[in-house]
């Protein structure tokens, strides 16, 4: 595996190569990681990984200088995970050698709903990366995980919009035996809080459940996020939405079948944790 630290030596690497496959990701690379690399095998050759931590999707108040960086650790587990050909490990001054006053801004239909509400820019710093990434790499496909839903509405609605020549593949979201969502804000909980954290997948299921079995959509998020307040979390969304646009479902839509997803977002201690499970009432 070749590590480069520039966007000249990455482009020298991948000089001539016609069906490239990136997964872009922050690092502190855990088994959900090695997943997407391993998909991204599987679509395209040579397979491109980057790790970068970006400072522009983080909010003052959040954890961008505590965020956990490893890069010789991550080098380490890929390079025994032979999936990947180059990893692209720039500094800011790489990757912004100016202040990035061109920004992307996803729809606000899209961008400022969810975890756009509690994270007002969050959306724009991951789109803009994302296409400075890819202005880099200039992947024929790329790879990011289901476990940040919008995250992946955003990105192909991006990809769409701009007719950007790449195209975004789902991997399913990885979990632990108990079901928690592999993240790597995982490892800021204690043991008592990791002991509770698979219960956010164990609400999905539940709301899932529920609404299969004919209760409103409105009373279980209600629900859902009085069950959290009093199991000790601090939640900042429990919903149900359509797959396709993250829009409020109907009660004729969800009685017709139209496939669902539904998200949570959620404080257990000092660590936030987001999940969403897919599925349809019929």
């Amino acid at each position: 595996m070749k590590v480069v630290h520039t966007i000249e030596e990455l482009r020298d690497q991948l000089r001539g190569q016609l069906r490239v496959a990136f997964v872009p990701t922050m690092g502190n690379l855990h088994a959900a990681h090695l997943s997407l690399m391993h998909l991204a095998r599987q679509h395209g050759d040579p397979v491109v990984a980057s790790i970068f931590v970006n400072r522009l999707q983080f909010a003052p108040n959040e954890d961008f200088d505590q965020y956990p960086r490893t890069l010789a650790e991550d080098v380490e587990k890929l390079e025994a995970a032979r999936d990947v050909y180059v990893l692209f490990a720039p500094d800011e001054r790489e990757l912004y050698p100016e202040p990035q006053n061109f920004r992307i801004q996803p729809a606000e239909a899209l961008g400022k709903i969810l975890e756009g509400e509690f994270r007002p820019d969050f959306f724009m710093g991951v789109s803009t990366v994302v296409l400075k990434l890819f202005s880099c790499v200039q992947p024929s496909v790329a790879v990011f995980g289901k476990k940040d839903y919008q995250q992946l509405m955003v990105v192909r609605a991006m990809c769409r919009q701009f007719q950007l020549p790449v195209e975004i593949i789902a991997h399913e979201t990885v979990r632990d035996a108990d079901g928690l969502a592999l993240s790597s804000r995982n490892r800021y909980l204690n043991p008592q809080e990791r002991a509770e954290a698979p219960q956010l997948y164990r609400l999905l299921q539940h709301v899932r459940d529920e609404i299969r079995a004919g209760r409103g959509v409105d009373d279980l998020e209600a629900e859902g996020m009085q069950t959290l307040k009093k199991r000790g979390w601090v939640p900042d969304y429990v919903a149900v939405r359509r797959q396709r646009d993250l829009g409020s479902p109907s009660t004729d839509e969800v009685a017709a079948g139209e496939p669902l997803v539904v998200l949570a977002a959620a404080r257990l201690g000092r660590t936030r944790l987001i999940d969403n499970l897919e599925f349809q009432r019929g």
